[in-house]
């Protein structure tokens, strides 16, 4: 009798299965982490720009303020009618603080003064800049038509009163850039005095100001 052909088993069919599947998991699971670690990644990242925008590179508004005007070149007849024929000059001490990083560029700047609505005095001033976190000066002369206030049919009640009402338009366009953001300001203030006649001094001063992008 011949002998008996030996027959080798098969190596197990479930157990490769199993190496399989375990391996496939494996990927699968670091995929996941992977996508995971990513999306942490670009959070991080957008929450970092968004804060710095809001932050470093948020502009802030700049601040037009009248620290006082002064009165001159006023000649009264009779101690109580400004003399025709000669102006009035003001002098307004005018201050632009600039809060920013980066400094506030701005172009040539108008004053204009109303008196009842009447345009009776306008004063340019040529262009400069504020410093960053610096608060810049400067005076403002404004030459007022005498004439023109003469003519106005307030002007009784006004000089009865011993004041003289008037209204201080102020308007300075600029540029500004922090880093790779730039942005066109215009800073305005509009001024309401009372000039004493007989004391020549502003008695009372209220200004509010306005920003435009």
């Amino acid at each position: 009798m011949g002998e008996r052909e030996q027959v080798r088993p098969l190596a197990p069919v479930a157990g490769r299965q199993s190496s399989d599947e375990g391996a496939s998991r494996h990927q699968k699971k670091r995929g996941r982490k992977c996508c995971a670690f990513t999306a942490a990644i670009v959070v991080i990242l957008v929450t970092a720009i968004v804060a710095v925008r809001f932050t470093v590179f948020r502009v802030k508004d700049p601040i037009i303020k009248m620290n006082g005007v002064t009165v001159s070149r006023l000649e009264l007849t009779n101690g109580t009618i400004p003399k025709p024929g000669v102006n009035i000059s003001l002098i307004a001490d005018v201050s632009v603080k600039n809060p920013n990083l980066a400094s506030f560029k701005y172009s040539n700047t108008t004053t204009t003064l109303y008196y009842h609505g009447q345009m009776v005095g306008e004063a340019r001033n040529g262009p400069g800049h504020a410093r960053p976190r610096r608060t810049m000066r400067m005076n403002v002369s404004v030459d007022i038509i005498t004439d023109r206030i003469m003519s106005n049919p307030s002007l009784n009640v006004d000089f009865i009163s011993g004041l003289l009402s008037m209204n201080a338009y102020t308007r300075v366009p600029g540029r500004m850039k922090i880093a790779v953001v730039k942005r066109s300001i215009v800073v305005e203030m509009n001024c309401s005095m009372a000039l004493n006649i007989t004391t020549q001094q502003i008695q009372t001063q209220e200004c509010k100001q306005n920003v435009d992008y």
